[in-house]
């Protein structure tokens, strides 16, 4: 049995038990010329390009202290906007799941162009409109200029992604977190805690979601004067 990846270099063929898997593997037959294997996925961070210097992977959200991401709990004041539109300068590159996305597009974009925010939001719509995005998504139909839209496979696009020249990459998708942490390709995470419980709406991680544990190494704490208190792990 054999696997294959996409890098940036080609396309690989490797055998499945270069990566301890037994199989049964349900590959589409012919296999897809973009199908890859999680664990291979891991595989080749952990090895093979060991030797490139590949961007940094960053995941960012608000959430409450229930664990909780709905948007409409968050209220963010200025100095928060201005947390985030630093991210943001450190990126070139936006990584959307299908909801998050419609959730962000247009409202920035035109508050960007009608400056109609306060000058911390209109900085960060600024920015963040001005960033190249990536969008997986099976039904959406348009986006915005500098966005493109894939279709599948969401790991294996954003590590070719990843091993291109370029600044840090920022995931904003509670959908493909279960999928990305699988693959081992989210390098560092910037969770901004806020101080209230929710009780309902969508948890960052659903049960069962993950099939081992991740761990983290914290790197650094902001406190705001709001209250919410934003942290910056690493993957270990």
């Amino acid at each position: 049995m054999y696997l294959a990846v996409n890098c940036q270099n080609g396309q690989y063929w490797l055998p499945a038990a270069c990566f301890g898997l037994k199989g049964p593997f349900f590959i589409p037959d012919p296999p897809s010329h973009n199908y890859c294997h999680p664990l291979l996925l891991t595989y080749l961070l952990n090895n093979q390009t060991k030797a490139t210097q590949m961007r940094t992977v960053s995941f960012g959200i608000n959430i409450s202290l229930d664990g909780y991401c709905d948007h409409t709990f968050a209220n963010p004041d200025a100095e928060l906007h201005d947390y985030f539109t630093g991210l943001m300068s450190n990126a070139d590159l936006l990584f959307f799941g299908r909801v998050m996305y419609q959730l962000m597009f247009p409202f920035w974009s035109d508050m960007a162009r009608d400056q109609s925010g306060s000058p911390d939001e209109n900085r960060f719509a600024e920015r963040i409109t001005a960033i190249d995005k990536v969008v997986i998504s099976r039904t959406l139909e348009n986006a915005e200029n500098n966005t493109r839209i894939i279709r599948s496979n969401p790991a294996a696009e954003l590590l070719k992604l990843k091993q291109l020249p370029g600044k840090n990459i920022f995931v904003d998708s509670i959908s493909l977190l279960p999928e990305l942490l699988a693959a081992g390709i989210i390098d560092e995470f910037h969770l901004v805690i806020h101080p209230v419980f929710v009780g309902k709406g969508r948890q960052l991680l659903q049960p069962g979601s993950l099939q081992d544990m991740v761990n983290l190494e914290l790197v650094d704490t902001i406190n705001f004067k709001s209250g919410c208190v934003a942290h910056h792990y690493r993957k270990q």
